[in-house]
């Protein structure tokens, strides 16, 4: 069910989605964003011949997120890193997505990452007698982002 009209969804109600398959316990998705290059056009297009500078869009600008997640025996990310970093792009460029949901657990937006590979994976510090949870964060790196 969509929201009705001026209500807007809250920002604990997430996922990430790598070629269909839901990566669990997602802590935070930050850095998503569109961005596109400015071309600027130098003229004199006044009528008294002064020159003007006109702004125009250019190309979309690639992206990245970093999504924290709790560390598990899960070895996806891991898995994911390791094809980029011995340069099978072919295996590790995958259609990733950030899926918003509303307060039924329907699906409301779909940011979709094409050609998303993992940059980076970073884990939390590890601190004796520490009691909070161990993260790992992992930086996906997308080369367009489209919503639906």
């Amino acid at each position: 069910m969509a929201l009705p009209d001026f209500d807007s969804s809250v920002g604990h109600s997430f996922g990430l989605e790598v070629d269909g398959v839901m990566i669990k316990q997602i802590n935070e998705v930050s850095g998503l964003k569109f961005e596109q290059d400015v071309i600027e056009l130098k003229t004199n297009m006044s009528a008294d011949g002064k020159y003007m500078i006109k702004k125009l869009p250019g190309r979309p600008k690639a992206g990245e997120i970093t999504v924290t997640r709790g560390l598990t025996d899960s070895n996806s990310f891991e898995k994911w890193m390791k094809d980029a970093r011995f340069g099978k792009m072919s295996d590790a460029r995958k259609t990733a997505a950030v899926i918003i949901f509303d307060y039924e657990g329907s699906a409301i937006k779909r940011y979709n990452l094409v050609g998303a590979w993992l940059k980076s994976l970073e884990i939390g510090s590890l601190k004796a007698g520490d009691t909070s949870v161990l993260t790992e964060k992992a930086v996906i790196t997308y080369e367009e982002l489209t919503v639906e």
